[in-house]
């Protein structure tokens, strides 16, 4: 896969980000409303300012397309279909979570999307870093993220019951 030429690679990359922020755009459709709901809640005194989150999760968003890639370029989607399997399913998982908080308002369920979102992050970057170590520590900051979106989340939905 090493050999293939520039242009093949530059258009994988291009594919695997847009991928990536094909999902963002998916979990963004359900996050329109978001910054007034987020802004109605009882936030702990160590929740980050809702303007954090964009930028944020842009970044993440464009090092999970670059890991991806660097995966596809050993071999392809054949020679890693579990690692980049669970890598598309994951992106799904993590879509999924802005519909159950921002649009459908369940924390519970958010909350057991974000902990299913953690295992299969913790699994793609175990697969990731097999087949390229460096595309397994790209995930890092991510799962460090969905961790701490995991307690957000955990103590948003006790704060708030009567709107999550």
């Amino acid at each position: 896969m090493s050999m293939l030429s520039r242009r093949v690679q530059v258009l994988g990359l291009l594919g695997w980000l847009l991928v990536s922020f094909m999902a963002s755009a998916i979990g963004a459709l359900a996050s329109v409303q978001a910054r007034a709901f987020y802004s109605q809640l009882v936030q702990p005194g160590w929740a980050p300012p809702g303007a954090l989150f964009g930028p944020v999760w842009g970044t993440l968003y464009a090092l999970m397309g670059i890991a991806a890639w660097l995966v596809w370029r050993r071999g392809g989607y054949q020679s890693n279909r579990r690692a980049l399997g669970v890598f598309l399913l994951q992106l799904g998982v993590n879509a999924l979570w802005s519909w159950l908080f921002f649009a459908w308002h369940s924390g519970l369920w958010a909350l057991v999307d974000v902990s299913l979102l953690w295992v299969l992050i913790l699994v793609t970057l175990v697969y990731f870093w097999r087949a390229r170590p460096l595309a397994g520590a790209l995930l890092v900051p991510y799962l460090l993220w969905v961790s701490f979106a995991w307690a957000l989340n955990y103590t948003l939905w006790q704060l708030n019951p009567q709107l999550l």
